[in-house]
């Protein structure tokens, strides 16, 4: 009874996600300034946005270790300038838990295509598994759990992958191992894991990608605001369970590493500060250095600020407006929403 149609799925890096119509998107000549897009509130940006179409589902894992199911139909529609709803709303989350990995699932009835997909997950302790996608082809209102996440870890990152990928850990010591998904065997739902990265009691892992593109680059941000990219081909192939190579060199200056993408050219970066100031940083203006060095500059903090989230977004070909009258360092904007006197005047009005 729902038209199977073609949408795009936006989530926002505070986890607000709704649904838009392709069509509301209309294709525009070469060298146009773009259309205004979401709109989000304060502090808040799109970090990720899907193809998808209406019988089409989506799979969320939290930092617990349980998967959720919706079919995109099920999330709720928006104008391509809505804000959205949080997913918190939508699902039914713990209090104490959050949503750390978003997946967009073709067709959980086709054995074919779940039987040659496989989900790959971390967690913080640099434990690693891989589950057939078949595993997650039965949904339930509450959700399940999609790996065993023992007292002191939590999930980290999910991937869906063909079973031809190369996997990338990277931990805050500046460590990072590269090894081929056939190095871990598929496992039930139910199971811990094995290990992927082997670090210190001291140390954790910030993130983990999943590299199908041997031309795309690794990018790594350090805690004091260093960063660079490297060439793939720099990490040599190891088994998992080792303690990796040196992915970027720890210094007091740049602090610790807290973040590792998977990047091309035509992607950007953003950066948040912990005051709420971003960056929104071309990567094609970023040189491809060695494996070893520390990195460049990406964005000068204050003594009393640290970086809060890094998020890879798509390439934004629409004009910036800078807010007038409010003193920023060169090169950040502030991420504000266009309609932000609305959305105070409507959050009063509910307190009220």
């Amino acid at each position: 009874m729902i038209p199977n149609a073609e949408v795009v799925i936006t989530i926002s890096h505070l986890g607000y996600i709704k649904r838009t119509l392709l069509s509301e998107y209309k294709t525009q000549s070469r060298g146009g300034v773009g259309s205004k897009g979401v709109t989000t509130r304060d502090k808040d940006f799109v970090e990720q946005i899907f193809m998808a179409t209406n019988h089409n589902y989506m799979l969320f894992f939290t930092e617990k270790g349980k998967c959720f199911w919706l079919k995109v139909y099920e999330i709720p529609e928006g104008s391509k300038t809505a804000k959205g709803r949080a997913i918190q709303n939508l699902i039914n989350l713990e209090p104490d838990d959050k949503v750390m990995a978003f997946l967009n699932v073709d067709n959980l009835k086709d054995e074919e295509y779940i039987n040659n997909h496989y989900i790959i997950m971390c967690t913080k302790r640099g434990v690693i598994k891989k589950t057939t996608l078949e595993s997650y082809s039965r949904p339930r209102i509450n959700g399940i759990n999609a790996i065993g996440i023992r007292e002191d870890d939590q999930l980290l990152e999910a991937k869906l992958t063909t079973g031809d990928s190369f996997i990338m850990l990277a931990a805050k010591s500046g460590k990072a191992i590269r090894f081929h998904e056939d190095a871990t065997r598929p496992m039930g739902r139910n199971a811990t894991g094995v290990r992927g990265i082997r670090i210190e009691d001291a140390d954790e892992v910030i993130g983990m990608i999943c590299v199908n593109d041997v031309e795309s680059n690794v990018l790594v941000v350090s805690e004091n605001g260093y960063g660079k990219r490297s060439n793939i081909d720099d990490y040599r192939i190891t088994n998992r369970g080792g303690k990796g190579v040196k992915t970027i060199s720890i210094t007091e200056k740049t602090g610790n590493l807290i973040a590792i993408k998977n990047v091309t050219d035509e992607n950007d970066l953003m950066i948040i500060k912990k005051s709420g100031v971003a960056i929104r940083l071309e990567v094609e203006q970023m040189r491809v250095m060695g494996r070893a060095t520390q990195g460049v500059r990406l964005i000068t903090l204050k003594s009393n600020d640290f970086i809060a989230a890094v998020a890879k977004v798509n390439k934004d070909e629409e004009e910036e407006e800078v807010v007038e009258g409010e003193e920023l360092a060169e090169g950040e904007t502030k991420v504000e929403s266009e309609n932000s006197e609305d959305t105070n005047t409507e959050e009063n009005n509910l307190e009220a």
